[in-house]
């Protein structure tokens, strides 16, 4: 177990690290189409596309829970559920999730390079996912011990699953850790709305956490795009890389003590939604700009940094989901060295 004080270290690394990714979800339902998408315009990291349009199980508490292993879980009025027994909710997420393994191998089969593949963190899932009787299972130390277990295990034959489909990708494990702002700062709704989940201390949160990544076999990211995401407790519990929005991060000591920890940084810099896009050499001048800011080698920049939009695409027109991930990756060229 760790603690702490005694951070994990971080996971080994991929050979190299792709320029430019997506975060993970994309508009649309059809995962042939989505993986096409990815595997062209990011030719040097790809993702295993989330398509939360096709409805239940497809989301992201939904698709995680489909890993899950000797857990079940259902859909309610309020959302989902931990349940006794398996039923049709959960069969369609695990369907929906054997859909996407199918599109990989057709779309990507062949694919050499980083692969990243996501899912919902240990707090996240604990955060959307209610006891069979109580509130969320993040108020019961028990239910997280049990769903952390659960989710580690279901995530390694996910990898393995995956491997065994593309044996040339070096998959990386992406943890969306939304919640824990909120987790921290005990701004979570009760399940009825009408009141605070009391705050959980940074420590157990950063234990569990922790506890998480050490079982995965594969590199992991951690991925927050809320404000005020806890850079430094996600590079303590062990995290490869730090996945986060650009223009919401202001501690620059949690940054800086990151990347020279070895830590890589995944910045998100253009908005997940339609907007007009900017040159991408503005966006690389940007990155620039708050590089120097950090104080470290110009020349480190690029590999460094792999650029993403700022969170997931599934709100965005299937055109500004093209032209995002496009405009990622051309801004990533503009950081290389001369």
């Amino acid at each position: 177990m760790t603690t702490p004080s005694d951070p994990v270290d971080p996971q080994p690394v991929p050979a190299t690290w792709g320029p430019a990714s997506g975060v993970g979800s994309l508009p649309g339902t059809d995962p042939v189409e989505a993986m096409r998408m990815v595997v062209g315009e990011l030719p040097d990291f790809a993702h295993l596309p989330e398509l939360p349009a096709r409805g239940p199980g497809a989301d992201l508490v939904g698709r995680s829970a489909a890993l899950l292993v000797d857990l079940a879980f259902d859909l309610t009025p309020g959302g989902w559920r931990l349940v006794p027994r398996a039923g049709i909710d959960q069969r369609r997420a695990q369907e929906l999730l054997a859909r996407d393994l199918d599109a990989l191998h057709d779309v990507a089969d062949g694919w050499t390079g980083p692969l990243k593949l996501q899912a919902a963190g240990p707090w996240t899932l604990a955060a959307g996912l209610e006891r069979t009787r109580g509130d969320r299972a993040v108020v019961d130390a028990g239910a997280r011990r049990d769903l952390g277990q659960s989710l580690a295990e279901g995530l390694a034959a996910h990898v393995a699953a995956v491997a065994a489909r593309v044996p040339g990708a070096s998959v990386v494990v992406q943890l969306d850790e939304p919640s824990v702002p909120a987790v921290l700062q005990g701004g979570l709704p009760t399940v009825s709305g009408f009141g605070k989940l009391p705050a959980v201390e940074a420590a157990v949160v950063e234990q569990e956490l922790a506890d998480l990544v050490v079982r995965l076999p594969v590199p992991v990211v951690v991925h927050c795009c809320a404000p005020r995401a806890p850079i430094e407790l996600f590079r303590a519990a062990g995290a490869a890389a730090v996945s986060f929005d650009l223009g919401l991060v202001q501690d620059l000591d949690a940054v800086g003590t990151a990347i020279e920890a070895g830590i890589h940084l995944v910045p998100g810099v253009v908005p997940g939604t339609d907007t007009t896009l900017s040159a991408p050499k503005a966006t690389a001048s940007r990155v620039q700009a708050w590089w120097r800011e950090l104080g470290f080698p110009a020349d480190d920049l690029s590999a460094a940094v792999t650029l993403t939009p700022s969170c997931g695409l599934a709100g965005a027109t299937p055109a500004y989901a093209r032209a995002a991930m496009a405009h990622v990756r051309e801004a990533a060229r503009y950081l290389l060295p001369e």
